[in-house]
This record gives C-alpha cells, structure tokens and sequence, in this order.
C-alpha cells in the first residue's frame, strides 16, 4: 500500500516527531537490506571487504551533497572520488565513459537516490549487478517523511538535504553501509558519526531560529525551481517556484504569470536565483512584477542541487545550509549574523 501524501502544510510538527523517535536513536535505527534501481540489493553484500592490508579504498559518489558526507564519515580510510562537481544539475547529468570507468572501479558506491541521478540509473544497476556494493543513502527513510507533491505523482522529492535533521539519518546510513563493508573499522566510522550529526543538529537549530524571525508577511521563498520543499516544511517558510522539482521541466507562461500575480499581491522584497538553475525565467517574472508596478530584488544565489565551490566553505554540506539559510534570512529581513552561524561565510554582499 502506498504511503499517505504529505504535504507542506500537513505534516506538522507532531509527525516529524513522531518520526524522528527513530531517529533519535542515531545508529540503532535500521539497517536492514533494501532494493535499489533495478531490484538490485544494495546493502549487505557478502565477499564486499576492505582491503585486508589496510590501504585506503576507493569510493565513488555522485552529487557534492552526498561525497561531503561520505568524506566527514570514512576520513582516510578510503579515497572520495565524487562525480558531479561544482554547478552540475543531477537532474540532467548524463554519465560519461569516465564516469563509468570510475564506477566500475570502484569498491563502493554512494548516491542520493529517489531519482534524483535519473539518467545514471542504469549506470548504478550494471554495477549493482556485478556484486559490488552501491548504495542510495536516502533509501533508509520511511516513505511517510518524503513529500510526493502531486505535479511528481508517483515519485518522490528527492530534495532531502535541505532538511539537516534528514540528512542525518542518511550519514547514519553511511556509517552502517561503511561498517559492514569494513567491519575493522566500524567503531571509528560510529565516532566520525555520531560527532558530525552533532554539528548537524547545531545548523539545524540555527537554520530554525534564523528563518523564525523573518516576519511573516515577508516569509516566503520565491525560487527558480522546486528544490526546498524540505526546507519549507523543516523550518515554516512557504516555497513557491518557477519550475518543478526537476530542472528537465519547463517553466510555461502561466506558471511565470502567476508566480508574479503572488509576488505583487503580496509585495515579496526578494526572490532567490540558484547555482545549478538557469535564472531565465526568474528574470521574466522581475519583469513581469515591475509592468504590475512593484519592483522585487534578487536577494542572492541559493544552493539547490549543487554546493558551493570546492575548497570553500559553502563547498560544505553544513557550509551550503548555512549559507542557504542567512542569505534567505537577510534577504527578507530577519536576523542573521552576515557571515553566517560559524562567521565563516563570505560577506552577503559579494557574490558565490
């Protein structure tokens, strides 16, 4: 039977309660096998070890979201080689011959999963199919916490990181697939853990308290496409968007009208562009709320599906959420320190 559709406004407070009991746990939630692309099982493979001397194995990874984490959990025990870098829409990736060449050589395999890499789907079930391990790090999460919003009928948000509470169950679900693939290691994959979902919960509280004080008649968030609906439910701030959740959807002109009837009617001060987003049709709706004799500001660059730049802070997952979380803050009048919880972001003013 098929999980209850839980929208933004229904799935209150109680329900993420409820859910997070589990969760709360840390490693003693789950841990079972599941299905990954093609029926293939990704969890709990038998003759899948890490190397018998010692040496650091190879782990492959697709969105910076998910090889961030990878990389927090497993130190150097392995090397990290993530596949989509910096501005690259996983909605549209179509995996090159490298990136299968890599695939193929590696030991293990993490993706976020929920169709996000859609098009590498087959990639993810020839190698599933090989006996090597790969593994979804989302697919631990009870169908009842993913949204199903009903222009995705019959698949799931797969937007999870933009809720920190969320995306600490799926750390927790490396730290198992890690220990079962390297059981000599297990306990320092556990610590490495347990001391990231700590930072976790600290963004969580400070992305919670930020986005609180934006006043209410400015606390919504005006996007170039569908990717914060977890981010929406997590912390009160209504999304409206250009386009779907998958950037391979088309934003029509009545999309476009609307978006700037709702931006008028209620006198919005800013809207946010994307990184991995072209900002065309956010460009048309400006120009559309001025004819209507309101003038809207792009408050700033958002990160959606993709992190900042490598070697930089918001080229974190905690620094990306930060920097999400204070620039939407500012941008509509809240309060937020300019360089973010940890004074770590780059001025608001300059440019990701």
């Amino acid at each position: 039977m098929r999980a209850p559709v839980w929208s933004t406004a229904g799935f209150r407070r109680g329900h993420v309660a409820a859910w997070l009991v589990c969760f709360s746990q840390l490693l003693g939630c789950g841990g079972g096998g599941s299905e990954g692309p093609a029926g293939v099982s990704t969890a709990g493979k038998s003759g899948t070890h890490a190397p018998a001397d010692g040496r650091p194995f190879r782990i492959v990874t697709t969105v910076a979201m998910v090889t961030d984490i990878v990389r927090e959990v497993v130190g150097e025990r392995a090397e990290v080689i993530g596949l989509l870098g910096e501005g690259v829409d996983p909605h549209s990736y179509k995996p090159t011959r490298e990136d299968v060449r890599q695939l193929s050589e590696a030991d293990v395999v993490f993706y976020s999963g929920l169709s996000l890499e859609g098009r590498m789907g087959d990639a993810f079930a020839r190698i599933g199919r090989t006996g090597k391990p790969v593994y979804a790090v989302t697919e631990d999460l009870p169908e009842e916490f993913l949204r199903e919003p009903p222009e995705f009928a019959g698949h799931y948000d797969p937007h999870v990181w933009m809720d920190p509470s969320a995306w600490s169950r799926c750390v927790q679900f490396v730290v198992r697939s890690l220990a079962e693939y390297d059981a000599a290691h297990a306990a320092e994959y556990k610590s490495r853990g347990e001391a990231y979902c700590t930072r976790l919960k600290e963004l969580d509280d400070y992305c919670r308290k930020s986005v609180a004080s934006i006043p209410e008649g400015q606390r919504v968030l005006v996007t170039a496409h569908d990717a914060f609906g977890y981010f929406s439910r997590a912390y009160e701030i209504p999304v409206r968007s250009a386009q779907g959740i998958s950037t391979d959807s088309e934003a029509g002109v009545d999309d476009v009208n609307r978006l700037v009837e709702f931006i008028s009617e209620r006198k919005l001060s800013a809207i946010f562009v994307e990184s991995s987003v072209n900002p065309r049709n956010l460009q048309a709706v400006i120009a559309g709320v001025k004819k209507q004799g309101h003038d809207v500001a792009i408050g700033g660059e958002l990160y959606s599906d993709a992190m900042g730049p490598a070697g930089t802070y918001e080229g974190t997952y905690i620094g990306m959420i930060d920097h999400n979380a204070t620039v939407i803050t500012r941008a509509l009048g809240g309060t937020a320190p300019e360089r973010g919880m940890s004074g770590k972001l780059r001025k608001a003013a300059e440019s990701p």
